[in-house]
């Protein structure tokens, strides 16, 4: 399930979230950059791994990106996660799972005059997961390339299933519909300080929870029973985010940004960041500080005084309250 984190950072390992933060972390690296430049040519082999709340995720991933003349360039990705979870949710209700995630990417900018478009495919798919969606972007330079306009669109399409046994299930397909609707602008206040303010909203139409998760309610002094989660049909969310980047004179540079996220299901959260770049010869080190905090949804418990208590049930840890340091 998609947390109101979950459009920022790869940490989150919902399914629909990850194919999201491809998309909007392009976005954002676009808004920051000038319009009438193409991206760079590049060739990239990664290997990403992630260790927390007792899930572990690990793989590689391939980027190559070319360029066609000086108007096109074209990309190429290839990423795969190895999901091993034994959480909290699991471990009350279900078996520890282990699930392997493939996704392909292709995408192209295309760069008019002071304009660049952009449009993409990504198919990302599981055992028990298919997600299909298309992105279209435009950004625009004015003002002597001082500042950049930018809007984007993309459309997910989702079919879910469900594995019993480690066989899917033939009897249980569900779909969800995802759009979502950005809007940019980036404005460079000084020869060293660049500014970016973005906005976005999503709506989700369809099966929004999880097919295996269970929440808990009381049935006696000491005895409690488990029913399946009970989710709206829909969700809108809204974010916005201001991002402000500094480059020293030894060619390094900082980085700051804050980003407000609320939803039609009552999750509001806040993310604040602090990164820090510094080339050291042929290599290049990152650093950041991130803070999040989040309130829970309306309809989150983690124990329910009855069966049936209401007509919306969740006990997904990622819709409850919590903050988190990274």
């Amino acid at each position: 399930m998609q947390t109101a984190d979950s459009r920022l950072t790869p940490f989150t390992i919902s399914r629909r979230a990850r194919v999201g933060v491809a998309l909007v972390l392009a976005w954002s690296a676009a808004s920051m950059s000038p319009a009438t430049v193409l991206p760079e040519e590049r060739a990239d082999v990664m290997y990403h791994r992630y260790d927390g709340g007792d899930v572990t995720v690990s793989g590689p991933s391939v980027l190559v990106r070319k360029n066609v003349g000086e108007k096109l360039s074209i990309a190429a990705n290839y990423y795969t996660d190895f999901v091993s979870s034994a959480s909290i949710d699991v471990q009350t209700s279900a078996s520890p799972y282990d699930e392997t995630r493939n996704q392909y990417s292709l995408s192209a900018d295309l760069l008019n005059g002071k304009s660049v478009y952009s449009l993409g495919y990504i198919r990302s798919s599981e055992s028990d997961y298919q997600a299909d969606t298309a992105f279209f972007g435009v950004s625009q330079s004015l003002f002597g390339d001082l500042t950049t306009i930018s809007f984007g669109y993309r459309y997910g399409d989702n079919d879910i299933g469900r594995n019993v046994a480690g066989v899917l299930d033939p009897d249980f397909n569900e779909q969800m519909k995802t759009q979502g609707f950005s809007a940019g602008v980036s404005q460079v206040l000084t020869r060293n300080m660049i500014l970016a303010l973005n906005y976005e909203v999503v709506t989700d139409e369809g099966f929004l929870r999880s097919p295996y998760r269970s929440v808990r309610y009381i049935t006696g002094p000491t005895t409690q029973a488990l029913q399946s989660e009970a989710y709206p049909r829909t969700r809108t969310s809204n974010a916005a985010a201001l991002r402000g980047k500094y480059f020293l004179p030894w060619r390094a540079a900082a980085e700051l940004g804050y980003r407000y996220y609320r939803d039609t299901w009552g999750v509001r959260g806040h993310t604040a960041d602090l990164g820090y770049t510094h080339p050291i010869g042929k290599w290049t080190l990152d650093g950041s500080v991130r803070y999040y905090r989040q309130d829970r949804a309306d309809f989150y418990r983690d124990l329910y005084p009855r069966r049936d208590f209401a007509n919306f049930l969740s006990r997904d840890k990622e819709l409850a309250t919590y903050d988190n340091l990274t």
